[in-house]
């Protein structure tokens, strides 16, 4: 039965399903209890869509999207809205005196992601649904996300982000496709009786992997793919393992929380057991269907595409070939050209840092037969590698998936693979150029851009009602299914009526993030300020701590020269940020922020021009409102390290000007908008690698040439800041004068004279508004329907659902 056909249906359902659920009459249920009732009855009104989806594509290409992180914030209006219903919900609710808001907020954001990796995951299964195409997410059930975030003194403090504590209303348990995943013991090999070897895997401890099944629901059309996330538990072998606590405990710690602290070794071993066994279970699932389905795993790499996003999955590759050598009894030449002709990796980060390595001393023992084939792929990439440029040469050790008592796993990934991608023009230029050149000089044809995007319809059509409904006014709803038509929009950049109605929406959307700001952290912004908006994941890449200095500047300049306030438009300077737990130094950051808060909030006569506020616990949910209502985009990385971004997109979709440096997608902004509609500033790419290079940047000579720059230096520690001790931030100086790795010093003028033209620029407002409207138009380019498209046309090759 349609229980959404029309309102009245609707209504007399919905509440006999809260009555029926909890046993009470519905004018006594909460909004938690609504909420659960309304997502139940979604998720049996797409069930037949989900299952017709299941059988058409059993017997066709599909894509299986691996990922650590799927950041998909509240999915209720999400799905509400792709399976048409939103509207008849709404009016039943508002006839039952019930506020679809209210009840929308009664479900946690998933904690299943950190930053742009995961929420790029979340993006690419919407826009796959929505374009009917067979892409499959697989990822751990974390019990607990990233954490929950609450700034005390100034100082993040984190709390456990217990996600799952209440019923998680979309997901559906399958016991029956649980998989066993072995850890420790060893590798026994012995001769069968046809003279071939055979491995097997003695005294191993294994634990039971069980997937739940979340929908993921394409805009009205009928098709519902799947998120599979894997649930340890104890192991049906259990008796064998003497039922110990410290066993529960560990296979316990496994899908307890995203990202563990990795910096002891007992960290590191539980990264990689939680890397290994949504690789191996989610590999050993598909591969079991497979060959329900054909009888064989010789025709795979015809039907399925292992997709790699960054490294942490780059285990399926070993695990394949375990399970075509080990199991299936393939020969290791065949069984390591469908491997290959699987699995495609996305890479997502230049920083030789952030590359995944992994000790040796503690992989071999975790994962003995997974080391092995490891080891193999490495001797025999050697080899090739070796006969192409000789025994001793260089290229031999820098694409060494073995070496130094470490395992490559970027190398590993490259090789193991037929397609590499970065994730922005320039990104991959700089992969094909300088971090992975000799792997691109071996493979010329492996590596290949695809531009990150952002789902419109979440962060468009969900998040932004006021724009929405002057787009549809004004160009009509097609835009919603075919992104590129935003561009449409160009046509009315002169027309006052559009103008005036661009301008009031984003007063609306800017009121509506001021009033969440001032009832969450007690700080007021003036929504007629310009709201200058730098929301991102803590790193000192990201630059932070440069827009802080900044505002320092700011507020010394406003305070001694009453005459540069009449031209000054007032200015409101909005953070969003979560350092990692142990990183010491981007924690001392965002207590520099608050500090700086403190100090300028507080200050009558330099409030009235400037503002700062550093929101809690910045999340998916508290995105959806933040990004309608900026003004300015700070997108203002060292160029050259930011993979690509897609704060910047999502920012841009709603008519902000981007500030920043040619860095990651900024680049593709740039040539999108023009240069008269973004505002960049510093260092380029290469002025960057040249600098690091020739090691000849000297931050001190900026700070004794420039005294203006000098003194909010001097200030970090002179007293400036009566309420911290004067040593507070001794660290952030010392770490400025004596490295600057980031060249915050060098592009501090820029950034504050791109600053100036910005604030000036906003204050002739027809012309403001006439950059936005550009934007907006513009950023059609950057939805994922584009991006899974060009990954469809160039690397997965599938076929639409019909």
């Amino acid at each position: 039965m349609n229980y959404f056909k029309d309102k009245e249906t609707f209504k007399k359902k919905f509440k006999n399903r809260v009555e029926m659920t909890y046993a009470i009459p519905f004018e006594k249920s909460n909004s938690y209890q609504q909420y659960v009732a309304l997502g139940e009855l979604v998720k049996e009104y797409i069930a037949y869509d989900w299952i017709e989806t299941n059988n058409k594509v059993s017997d066709k290409r599909q894509v299986y999207y691996f990922s650590m992180e799927f950041l998909m914030g509240r999915m209720i209006t999400n799905n509400l809205m792709n399976a048409g219903l939103y509207d008849v919900t709404k009016e039943a609710f508002e006839d039952l005196g019930l506020d679809i808001n209210e009840i929308e907020h009664m479900e946690s954001d998933a904690g299943l992601g950190n930053g742009g990796l995961g929420r790029l995951a979340a993006c690419f299964l919407d826009s796959a649904a929505a374009l009917k195409m067979p892409v499959h997410g697989n990822c751990i059930r974390y019990r607990y996300g990233f954490f929950k975030q609450s700034i005390e003194n100034g100082y993040q403090v984190e709390y456990p982000d217990h996600w799952l504590k209440d019923i998680h209303v979309w997901e559906v348990r399958r016991q029956e496709e649980s998989v066993e995943v072995p850890f420790y013991g060893h590798i026994e090999i012995e001769v069968d009786s046809n003279g071939k070897l055979r491995v097997n895997h003695k005294n191993a401890e294994y634990v039971k992997a069980v997937p739940y099944d979340v929908p993921i629901i394409g805009y009205n059309n009928g098709v519902v793919n799947t998120l599979r996330l894997w649930n340890t538990e104890p192991s049906d072998k259990y008796h064998n393992m003497g039922g110990t606590f410290e066993y529960h405990k560990k296979l316990r710690q496994i899908s307890e929380m995203l990202y563990p602290n990795d910096d002891t070794d007992e960290g590191k071993i539980l990264r990689l057991k939680q890397q290994y066994l949504f690789s191996a279970a989610g590999v050993n699932a598909i591969l079991r269907k497979h060959k329900a389905e054909f009888g064989t795993l010789k025709n795979l790499d015809k039907y399925a595409v292992f997709h790699i996003n960054d490294t942490h999955p780059t285990l399926i590759i070993p695990e394949l070939m375990r399970v075509l050598v080990d199991e299936e009894r393939f020969e290791w030449e065949d069984a390591w050209k469908i491997t290959k002709n699987c699995v495609a990796y996305t890479n997502h980060t230049i920083l030789a840092e952030a590359l995944e390595k992994w000790p040796i001393r503690l992989f071999q023992p975790l994962l003995p037969r997974i080391y092995t084939i490891t080891e193999e792929i490495h001797r025999r990439f050697e080899i090739e590698v070796k006969e192409k440029y000789g025994e001793h040469a260089s290229e031999v050790y820098e694409m060494s998936i073995l070496k130094d008592g470490q395992i490559h796993m970027a190398n590993l990934a490259i090789v193991g693979s037929f397609s590499v991608n970065g994730v922005a023009a320039l990104h991959t230029d700089i992969l094909k150029s300088i971090t992975m050149k000799t792997f691109n000089d071996f493979y010329p044809h492996k590596f290949n851009n695809k531009t990150n995007g952002i789902t419109h319809r979440r962060w468009l059509l969900q998040s932004n009602p006021e724009l929405v409904s002057l787009l549809n006014d004004t160009i009509g709803s097609d835009w919603i299914r075919k992104p590129e038509q935003l561009e449409k929009v160009l046509k009315y950049k002169d027309d006052k009526n559009f103008k005036k109605r661009y301008e009031d929406m984003k007063l609306a959307r800017k009121t509506h993030l001021a009033g969440m700001i001032e009832r969450q952290i007690g700080v007021k912004l003036d929504p007629h300020s310009i709201f200058d908006i730098h929301v991102k994941r803590l790193h000192e890449y990201k630059r932070q701590l440069m827009n802080a200095l900044h505002i320092m500047y700011l507020y010394n300049e406003l305070k001694e020269n009453p005459e540069l306030r009449r031209n000054f438009h007032p200015q409101s300077f909005i953070f969003g940020a979560k350092s990692a737990p142990t990183y010491y130094f981007a924690k001392k950051i965002i207590k520099l922020i608050n500090t700086i808060q403190d100090k300028v909030n507080n200050d009558p006569e330099i409030s009235k021009f400037i503002k700062v506020a550093f929101v809690e616990d910045y999340n998916v949910t508290y995105a959806e409102s933040i990004m309608p209502a900026a003004d300015i985009s700070e997108q203002i990385s060292t160029a050259s390290k930011e993979a690509s971004g897609t704060g910047n997109m999502k920012f841009m979709m709603n008519g902000a000007i981007t500030l920043g440096t040619m860095d990651g997608a900024n680049v593709e902004i740039h040539d999108l908008v023009g240069k008269n509609n973004i505002i960049i500033f510093g260092l380029s790419a290469k002025e960057v690698t040249e600098f690091e290079n020739n090691n000849n940047y000297n931050p001190m000579e900026i700070y004794n040439n420039n005294p203006k720059l000098r003194r909010v230096i001097d200030q970090l520690t002179n007293g400036f800041f009566e309420k911290v001790n004067k040593n507070e931030f001794e660290e952030i100086k010392k770490s400025l004068l004596e490295r600057d790795q980031y060249f915050i010093l060098k592009d501090f003028d820029s950034y504050k004279n791109a600053q100036a033209k910005a604030n000036t620029a906003y204050q002739d407002r027809e012309t403001w508004i006439e950059k936005t409207i550009i934007n907006t138009a513009k950023s059609g380019f950057f939805s994922t329907d584009r991006t899974i498209s060009e990954y469809n046309k160039d690397i997965w090759k599938l076929k639409e659902l019909k």
